[in-house]
């Protein structure tokens, strides 16, 4: 029976979410594109400031360094850049330990646990909105 050599896989992987939105996040090495859902990433999230998806790298100083594949399902965009961040963040903490204190003091690590409050019966459309009583 040949030997077989075990491949390694070249990535890191992590995973970010944010309200109703998933972020599965591949972190390579390497100067390429970073795609977010087959399209740059720039051009996704084209009505937001990229400052808020290159964060995680700037604090940590490896800008241009590694470059991200990610698939993104569910949600709105400020929940889908939620989960981008907070999946990079975690991606780079895997590689680098030290990366965590910096990341954590400005708030990158932490999932932000607010989410979509659910509609109760009995009262008018929405979570909390009361049906309107009767004067008389």
């Amino acid at each position: 029976m040949p030997k077989t050599t075990k491949k390694t896989k070249g990535y890191v992987y992590a995973l970010g979410r944010r309200k109703r939105s998933v972020a599965r996040i591949r972190l390579l090495k390497g100067k390429d594109q970073t795609l977010v859902n087959d399209m740059p990433v720039g051009r996704y999230f084209k009505d937001i400031s990229p400052v808020y998806f290159l964060k995680p790298f700037e604090l940590t100083g490896t800008t241009g360094k590694f470059y991200v594949t990610a698939k993104i399902e569910g949600g709105g965009k400020q929940g889908q850049l939620g989960a981008f961040t907070l999946g990079v963040s975690r991606a780079l903490v895997k590689i680098d330990e030290n990366f965590r204190k910096i990341l954590r003091q400005n708030g990158l690590l932490t999932r932000d646990p607010r989410e979509r409050e659910r509609r109760k019966f009995g009262l008018a459309q929405g979570a909390r909105a009361r049906k309107q009583s009767p004067k008389r």
